[in-house]
C-alpha cells in the first residue's frame, strides 16, 4: 500500500455493477491505461474480480442489488462509495450503468473528485413513463450536475437526456459504442459439412425486451414453412429482473424444437465461428450492443431491429438486414431471405460488416477518448 501511495502515477477508478462487465467491455482500455496510471476497480464480486487483479488492478468489492427499487438500499451504495472515495482518493473516476452513475457521481461530487458518467443504454427504467422513470430522471439530473462529462453511445440517448433537461448539452459526448478489439474478434472460416443445416445465433441477456420470444416465434414461423435450421441462443438469466424470460418458457421453446439454449459463454467466438448469421431483434433501450460489433468483426452477416443502438451497426442489405422491432413475422421474413441468399452474398455482407467495425467501432477510437479526458487531470 505504501508503494502505491508513493507512486507518481495517478489513480483512476472504474465503478460498475459487476466485475464481469468491467472485464468484458473495458479490458482493452485497462491494459492500455495501466502503463501510465494506477487502476482501481470497484464492483460487486464475481468470477472476473480475480482476473482484474491479475491484470494489475486494485479491486474493492461493493454489494448492492442493481434491480432494487428501495431507496434505503440505494443509500447504502452511496455510503459504500463515499467511504471508498474518501479512503482511496482516486484522481478520476469512470462510472458505468445506472446506479453507479447516479450514486457514484453523487459520492464523487461530495468527495470533490472529477468523474465521467458513461450511459451505456437507457435500459428498463426509461421504457415506460411511470413513477420509476420520474424518480430515475430526478436522480440523474441531480447527480450529473457533479460530473465533468456524460458519455453516450448513440445520439438518440444523448438527445433524450438533453431534451428532458437531465443534462446540459455542453457536458455530453457521444462515443461510437464502447469499441471492440478487431484483433481478438477475427474471422476464422471453417469448412462446413456439405448439406449441414443453416445456423442462426443470438447472444443476449435473457430479457424479453432483447427479443428472445420474438426470436422463438420467428423460429416457429420458419419451421412451419418447412425450413430446417438451427436457432441457437447463448446468454445468462437475470432472475430478479422484472423483464426476465423464465426458465420454464425457455424449456418450452426447447421442447418445441425451436431454440437450442447453449448456456452462458465465456468466449462467444466459438459460437460465432460455427454460425451462418447473427440475430439480435432487441427493442430494449440499447446503447450500441457489444454482441453486434463482435459478430460483425468476425464477418457474420447480421439481422437486427430498427432500434436505437442496433441500427448503428447494420447497413440494410449492406452487412445484413434491419427488421421491425417486436415483429416476429418481419424477423422471420429477413431470416428466410438470409437462408436463401447465395453463400458468396453472405460472405460479401460479412466482409462489409468487418470493414464497418474497423472504420467506426475500433477500440483504438475509444482508448483515444479516455486518453484525451485523462490528459486534462
Amino acid at each position: 500500500m505504501n508503494e502505491e501511495k508513493s507512486s507518481n502515477k495517478k489513480l483512476i477508478a472504474f465503478v460498475s455493477n459487476s466485475s464481469w462487465s468491467i472485464y468484458n467491455f473495458r479490458i482493452d482500455i485497462i491494459r492500455h491505461l495501466r502503463e501510465k496510471y494506477r487502476l482501481l476497480v470497484v464492483a460487486p464480486d464475481d468470477d472476473y474480480s480475480v482476473l482484474l487483479q491479475q491484470e494489475g488492478c486494485k479491486y474493492i468489492p461493493i454489494t448492492f442489488n442493481n434491480r432494487s427499487e428501495n431507496p434505503l438500499q440505494d443509500y447504502d451504495l452511496y455510503h459504500q462509495l463515499t467511504k471508498i472515495y474518501k479512503s482511496e482518493r482516486p484522481d478520476f473516476i469512470f462510472h458505468y450503468v445506472i446506479k453507479p452513475n447516479i450514486y457514484g457521481s453523487l459520492a464523487a461530487g461530495w468527495a470533490h473528485i472529477k468523474s465521467v458518467a458513461v450511459i451505456t443504454g437507457l435500459g428498463y427504467s426509461f421504457a415506460r413513463h411511470n413513477w420509476l422513470y420520474s424518480v430515475v430522471r430526478f436522480l440523474y439530473k441531480r447527480a450529473l450536475r457533479r460530473v465533468e462529462e456524460v458519455w453516450f453511445l448513440n445520439n438518440e440517448d444523448a438527445g433524450i437526456f438533453v431534451h428532458k433537461r437531465i443534462v446540459n448539452i455542453e457536458k455530453t459526448k457521444v462515443l461510437p459504442g464502447e469499441g471492440v478489439n478487431t484483433n481478438h474478434f477475427l474471422p476464422e472460416p471453417i469448412t462446413r459439412v456439405k448439406n449441414e443445416m443453416f445456423r442462426f445465433l443470438m447472444s443476449a441477456r435473457l430479457l424479453r425486451s432483447k427479443g428472445i420470444s420474438v426470436y422463438a416465434d420467428a423460429a416457429r414461423i420458419l419451421t412451419k414453412k418447412g425450413y430446417k435450421a438451427a436457432f441457437d441462443l447463448i446468454g445468462f438469466f437475470e432472475k430478479k429482473h422484472p423483464d426476465s424470460v423464465s426458465e420454464e418458457e425457455l424449456k418450452h421453446w426447447e421442447q418445441e424444437g425451436l431454440i437450442r439454449y447453449r448456456g452462458f459463454a465465456k468466449d462467444v467466438r466459438i459460437y460465432l465461428r460455427g454460425s451462418d448469421c447473427f440475430v439480435f431483434p432487441s427493442f430494449y433501450h440499447e446503447g450500441v450492443p457489444r454482441s453486434l460489433m463482435e459478430a460483425a468483426s468476425m464477418e457474420l452477416p447480421i439481422i437486427t431491429s430498427l432500434n436505437r443502438g442496433c441500427k448503428e451497426v447494420v447497413v440494410d442489405h449492406g452487412n445484413g438486414y434491419l427488421c421491425n422491432p417486436n415483429d416476429a413475422f418481419d424477423l422471420a421474413d429477413k431470416m428466410e431471405k438470409m437462408i436463401n441468399l447465395p453463400e458468396e452474398e453472405r460472405e460479401r455482407m460479412g466482409k462489409n460488416g468487418r470493414i464497418l467495425v474497423e472504420n467506426k467501432f475500433s477500440i483504438a477510437k475509444i482508448i483515444a477518448e479516455y486518453e484525451r479526458t485523462l490528459a486534462n487531470i
